[in-house]
């Protein structure tokens, strides 16, 4: 990973003042400056700080020689390599991602912008994104990119954004508490947006109260003027004062929300509403997305554009130019076959939700036939098998025509389907996630042209792998017996 910091004149001086570390130079002075920073050495050149990064596989200070032979005269550390480099200085510090995240805010700091911090069990991606393209209809933008939401991935992308950038939106996420405590105090956010909370890191937290302690740690970075937004639909957020302050909220369910949708209609390949907000009615409010979810997520983007002195036109406008990234709730035609790929992660609330879409697609084409290859859903810790079988119940109350399912916890799923109406010969199991293939082989024999499927399971099932064979064998679609 490697950032290029548009705002000159780091010094390695400048570096050890930031961190509280040690300078130590070998054939060159304080003075060497910097003006980006890599934590992989194949990624170093002339001017760049290396991050000697000790991470599970690899430790970054074997490879601080090699860093220096590419071009770097600055490396931060937690030891002195031997042998040492010549003509390079080394800032020794306790902990090298602490460090960089002292240079990541120090950075922030000297690049101002409007800063919008978002997290949340799921959807956080997805309102980043909305809220992305809101803001860029007014400001020149800088936001996270893929999973870069980390102790390591945020800072990366701070010190990433160019000297000029009028608003930056960082997606911020954990596993454990003190986690986002730790990276909204390096963002100091202006806007911090909380989207759900869920039951994803159960098996880290143990109960959705601990998620939701983890998550309210965003505010923990805003300043005396910063603005919490939250969703009024979720009890455990809903509170008159959350982490000290007055929260603003939006809602679907909730009419005591500042920001409700109602109204809300689903078209092809669209959602339409009405917005309520500051005894105003917005009516006919459009996004090129399917699914009450995405709905939350414009909430969230309306919000955020309103607090920036944005028109209703130029919100409007961004909302329209949402395009969703990676392989979430992605749509391809395969076959005859319309593919709901949504492969990038799964938990129970965003499992149903793309559940949902799948029957609002259906009954968009005239019912077509509803296919779902459901695989593990992770990190739920003691009540995984539970969630499992009520996703299970779910499917067959939605009443899919045939379920697939993909890996040991999943079967769960195709149990509780069964066990709740759906017929046990439209149900197959694929314990193994290893052998796409024969999932591949098991939809290949029951899809024909005219079908929707639906394909969603943790990041770790890589379930995008059984969409990659039917792609390879899409000739075969609807030719089976």
């Amino acid at each position: 990973m490697k950032s290029v910091l548009t705002l000159h004149g780091y010094t390695a001086e400048m570096l050890a003042a930031l961190t509280g570390g040690e300078l130590h130079c070998f054939g060159c002075n304080g003075s060497v400056q910097f003006s980006s920073v890599a934590t992989d050495s194949r990624e170093v050149g002339a001017g760049t700080l290396f991050a000697a990064i000790v991470g599970e596989r690899v430790d970054g200070h074997d490879y601080i020689g090699r860093a220096v032979e590419n071009g770097s005269a600055c490396v931060l550390a937690s030891r002195l390599p031997q042998p040492v480099p010549e003509n390079c200085a080394i800032v020794l510090v306790d902990d090298v991602i602490a460090a960089l995240g002292k240079l990541a805010q120090d950075y922030g700091r000297r690049t101002p912008g409007v800063t919008v911090a978002v997290t949340g069990s799921v959807g956080k991606t997805t309102t980043k994104e909305f809220i992305s393209a809101v803001l860029t209809q007014k400001f020149s933008l800088h936001k996270s990119s893929g999973n870069h939401n980390n102790e390591i991935g945020l800072p990366m992308t701070m010190l990433d954004a160019p000297v000029g950038t009028e608003a930056k939106v960082y997606e911020m996420g954990m596993c454990a508490l003190g986690e986002i405590d730790y990276l909204s105090r390096i963002a100091e956010p202006d806007i911090a947006v909380i989207t759900t909370i869920g039951t994803s890191h159960l098996e880290h937290l143990g109960t959705r109260e601990n998620i939701c302690r983890a998550k309210c740690e965003i505010a923990h970075g805003l300043g005396p003027d910063g603005l919490l937004i939250c969703n009024a639909d979720e009890p455990l957020l809903f509170r008159e004062e959350l982490e000290g302050r007055r929260p603003i909220f939006v809602a679907i369910r909730n009419r005591f929300a500042d920001f409700r949708a109602v109204n809300i209609r689903t078209g092809v390949g669209k959602t339409t509403f009405d917005l309520l907000y500051d005894r105003r009615v917005v009516t006919n409010v459009e996004i090129p997305t399917v699914g009450v979810h995405h709905v939350y997520a414009a909430l969230f983007a309306y919000a955020v554009g309103v607090r920036c002195g944005m028109t209703d036109s130029m919100i409007r406008e961004g909302l329209m130019a949402f395009a969703n990234t990676g392989m979430r709730q992605h749509l391809l035609t395969l076959g005859g076959v319309t593919v709901i790929e949504d492969c990038y992660n799964a938990s129970p609330e965003s499992m149903r939700a793309a559940l949902e879409v799948l029957c609002t697609l259906s009954q968009q084409q005239n019912g077509a036939r509803m296919l779902a290859l459901l695989g593990d859903m992770r990190e739920l810790g003691t009540d995984s098998v539970l969630m499992h079988h009520q996703l299970g119940i779910t499917v067959a109350q939605r009443k899919l025509d045939y379920l697939f399912t993909l890996g040991e916890s999943a079967e769960e799923i195709g149990l509780g389907a069964i066990q709740h109406g759906m017929r046990a010969d439209r149900v197959y199991a694929n314990p193994d996630c290893s052998r796409y293939a024969q999932s591949g082989e098991m939809l290949l024999r029951v899809m024909r042209p005219g079908d929707i499927l639906l394909v969603k399971a943790s990041r770790a099932v890589a379930a995008e792998r059984v969409i990659d064979y039917l792609r390879e064998n899409s000739h075969r679609i609807g030719t089976e017996k």
